[in-house]
């Protein structure tokens, strides 16, 4: 690390804490909007009752921007298929995911009331579920058909949502105001998201096969 880079480091405010269970979510330090920001992943959601940016990139996925403004508390998931008990894992072991909407959204909203949350309070947003692969099923769609079908069970009210499209999108969340930043990215930008979308579908197939 050179010096220049140790300076800016140390200049640097003390990250925020972070909830037990999510220690593994990467931060970086966000300069544009000056908080951290924790970066999840496709099968990763992340709470917290902190002043900090939330952020991913979608595809098909689809991610619930769930918060009780109240008890400051929120949280985004990133689920990418929308249900499925378990999945048969490289080691040959039964686990659950929450790459599954089902999970996903249970844990995220189950977490969140453990901290105090009342789920007659929750403000929910949703974004993604884009068919960026044209040639391949629509596994955004069924995403998206999911996620309501959910929320309506659950009898919880959508508050906004830019969902569906052919565009992959770009999302920072800002819990503790439930701000929403986003962008729709070119496809042909975004080799990440094509990979991704492929091993979505690899998955999406063997999940069928093994019901």
């Amino acid at each position: 690390m050179s010096a220049l880079t140790k300076a800016v480091t140390n200049a640097l405010p003390m990250q925020p804490s972070v909830l037990p269970g999510f220690e593994h979510i990467k931060h970086y330090w966000d300069y544009k909007h000056q908080l951290y920001a924790a970066r999840i992943m496709p099968a990763e959601f992340f709470v917290s009752t902190e002043k900090v940016v939330i952020a991913t990139v979608l595809g098909s996925c689809v991610s619930a921007c769930i918060r009780d403004p109240v008890a400051g508390i929120g949280g985004m998931n990133h689920f990418m298929l929308p249900e499925g008990e378990s999945l048969i894992s490289d080691d040959s072991l039964s686990v659950t995911s929450a790459r599954y909407g089902n999970y996903a959204m249970d844990e995220m909203i189950n977490t969140i009331v453990s901290y105090g949350g009342k789920r007659e309070r929750l403000e929910i947003k949703l974004f993604g579920g884009s068919k960026v692969l044209q040639s391949m099923t629509d596994i955004g769609s069924s995403n998206i058909d999911f996620v309501h079908g959910y929320l309506t069970m659950k009898k919880m009210t959508v508050t906004s949502e830019d969902v569906g499209g052919l565009q992959p999108r770009r999302v920072l969340y800002f819990p503790h105001t439930g701000r929403v930043l986003m962008c729709k990215l070119p496809l042909s930008l975004n080799k990440s998201v094509v990979q991704r979308e492929m091993r979505s579908q690899g998955l999406a197939r063997r999940n069928s096969e093994s019901k």
